[in-house]
């Protein structure tokens, strides 16, 4: 298990942007955590920074207390896997199984060690079948899922998802939700990028706002999507989930999921629910 801290870190692209403005954020062993905010407040940028892509114009990342200044991408990559968000910018293999066995054997792993890891990565998201299969020939459903077995199959004590959903179908949304559950179960450590906030209420157990560079909001589903934190979510341009909307409406108190609010509606009973 590995604990990742950021200690006011300030990133600034060369021409003068400043995507991070002084975050200073805790990531703790088998936790996941949500990134969320609009377009160009950070999320992608603070990413990148977790396994080495980026570095900090100032401040530090730390992976359980060593500076990563020191290490090398390739070292952090055995620890921190990042699943980027468009899956043709990751996917460079003419196999399915090439694409998720490279990271096992870059990693110095044996064929039938590198072969096993990508048997069950593509088992994971549905894929065990597809093996050779160019990656071209997969829809785009499933490109993305072939992306996430790739990170899947380096075991990697942190998994960062950027935009994890986007083109899946309820199906395929559910059983990304399932195998967050799953590696934070097994000890591991979940980012995840989302705009949609439906599925980040339900899937991550901590909630991050990011705007322009800053954090602005950071607890759980119930604290983020409560009522009090409505001005807030909307000055950064999000929406609280349609859940926490009609709970509100209804006097139910904070009701992020669907599962909240029916349990709060249960808990009310029927003498009052009219």
């Amino acid at each position: 298990m590995s604990e990742l801290r950021l200690e006011d870190v300030v990133f600034e692209y060369p021409d003068g942007t400043r995507a991070l403005d002084g975050v200073d954020l805790v990531l703790a062993p088998a936790t996941s955590t949500a990134l969320v905010g609009a377009n160009g407040s950070g999320k992608t940028t603070l990413a990148q920074h977790l396994d080495g892509l980026l570095r900090p114009t100032s401040g530090r990342v730390l992976l359980d207390g060593t500076d990563t200044a020191g290490s090398r991408v390739a070292e952090l990559a055995r620890v921190v896997g990042l699943c980027f968000q468009l899956p043709d910018h990751q996917i460079f293999s003419s196999t399915v199984r090439d694409e998720v066995e490279f990271g096992p054997r870059h990693a110095g792993f044996e064929a039938e060690a590198a072969f096993a890891r990508a048997t069950a990565a593509l088992e994971r998201v549905g894929l065990a079948d597809q093996l050779g299969t160019h990656p071209g020939d997969l829809g785009e459903t499933r490109r993305k899922l072939l992306t996430i077995a790739s990170v899947l199959a380096m075991e990697t004590r942190v998994v960062v998802l950027d935009e994890p959903t986007i083109g899946l179908d309820a199906r395929g949304v559910a059983l990304v939700r399932g195998i967050v559950r799953e590696l934070v179960a097994e000890g591991r450590s979940v980012v995840g990028i989302s705009h949609d906030l439906r599925f980040v209420a339900e899937t991550f157990d901590r909630i991050v706002v990011l705007e322009a560079g800053r954090v602005s909001l950071d607890g759980t589903a119930s604290e983020v999507f409560a009522e009090a934190s409505w001005p807030t979510l909307r000055a950064v341009g999000l929406e609280p989930p349609t859940a926490a909307l009609i709970g509100a409406r209804l006097g139910l108190g904070s009701t992020p999921t669907e599962t909240a609010l029916v349990e709060a509606l249960a808990a009310r009973g029927p003498r009052e629910a009219g």
